[in-house]
């Protein structure tokens, strides 16, 4: 009887653990993340604007060796705001928080969005401004920022992934991107997303619900062996 007890039990687990992992690795891709900003904020990117004070969701659409792209939705993912190009900056400690940076504004007008760390990692999302907001916004803070060329008013979401990046300082000159971005340590890479695309929901509960039926037919026949032999 203890025999029973014990191979219900693992079945139990494993197929909990079945149902878990598919989630954890999707957060993990996409590194779908909820925040709340207090204020209005300006976003750059496709869609560029400045969205009011609210909840909104970060997700990443693709992950590059040398770029990123992300998108915020509205809090029920029903609505993009915005879709940014981003390239990967390099922080020496991490924390078991989002954290989100700004581009102080002079008062009364609202904060730039700069850059957004994932919990737990080290590599965190620089973001890129059109080049002649860029230049606005390097004027105002006084500090270099990311630009790209093209017309993010009119350029689609695929375009993002060649867009030419530079950093602009307040003279609206170029400057070496480390000004930016800190660069990482040598034996330091950030992992790189083989597929931009995740697979459709159905095909991983298919797969689940074929792992977790073999599993109850083997763990039936077990037990119903088990019967036979205690009678």
């Amino acid at each position: 009887m203890k025999s029973l007890t014990t191979l219900a039990t693992v079945f139990c687990l494993v197929a909990l653990c079945l149902f878990a992992v598919p989630k954890a690795t999707a957060d993990d891709w996409n590194r779908e993340t909820v925040i709340t900003f207090s204020g209005p904020v300006e976003v750059p990117g496709v869609g560029a604007q400045v969205l009011p004070a609210g909840t909104y969701v970060f997700k990443i659409l693709d992950s590059q060796s040398d770029r990123h792209i992300v998108q915020i939705f509205s809090q029920d993912k029903t609505h993009v705001f915005t879709t940014i190009l981003a390239i990967p900056n390099y922080r020496l400690k991490t924390t078991d928080k989002t954290t989100i940076t700004f581009r102080e504004r002079p008062a009364g007008q609202p904060e730039a969005l700069r850059a957004w760390f994932y919990p737990g990692r080290e590599w965190g999302e620089e973001f890129v401004y059109a080049k002649p907001r860029a230049i606005e916004l390097a004027k105002e803070t006084n500090e270099p920022v990311l630009a790209t060329s093209i017309d993010l008013a009119a350029a689609p979401v695929e375009a993002l992934k060649t867009a030419p990046v530079e950093a602009i300082d307040p003279k609206g000159e170029p400057v070496e991107l480390a000004k930016v971005v800190e660069p990482p340590p040598v034996a330091a890479t950030e992992p790189v997303t083989v597929a931009s695309e995740r697979l459709p929901q159905t095909a991983s509960h298919l797969s689940l619900i074929g792992l977790i039926g073999l599993l109850a037919l083997g763990t039936g026949f077990a037990l119903s062996t088990f019967s036979k032999r205690a009678l």
